[in-house]
């Protein structure tokens, strides 16, 4: 449980930074923020696997920048699915996902250093 809260505190921390760097993704509130972080993981766990099982002969034609288009399509739909939370394109999709892919992937990166 409590790497849970920890994994979702990070995706919502990596959230917010992407609303604050990116001018195409928007959270109306800290709720909304809350939530969406919360959607946003879900989607990782359960669409993201999927996606990239489907989109596997593409990943490994792309030599896996394809898995950048996988991100973006499960960041799309969280924010499709969130009210307070909205992406103006997939370009931005795409942005937003990348961004809280690597500050979660820093932040456990650091966490592996302690």
């Amino acid at each position: 449980m409590n790497r849970f809260l920890v994994q979702w505190l990070v995706v919502a921390i990596g959230l917010g930074v992407a609303t604050w760097i990116l001018p195409g993704v928007h959270v109306a509130s800290l709720p909304a923020l809350a939530v969406a972080a919360l959607v946003l993981g879900f989607m990782n766990a359960i669409v993201k696997p999927v996606l990239f099982i489907l989109t596997l002969p593409v990943t490994l034609l792309t030599l896996g920048l394809f898995y950048l288009v996988v991100n973006g399509i499960a960041f799309a739909l969280a924010a499709a699915v969130v009210p307070g939370f909205t992406v103006d394109s997939f370009g931005w999709s795409i942005l937003g996902a990348l961004v809280v892919s690597l500050i979660s992937w820093f932040a456990g990166h650091s966490k592996d250093r302690d």
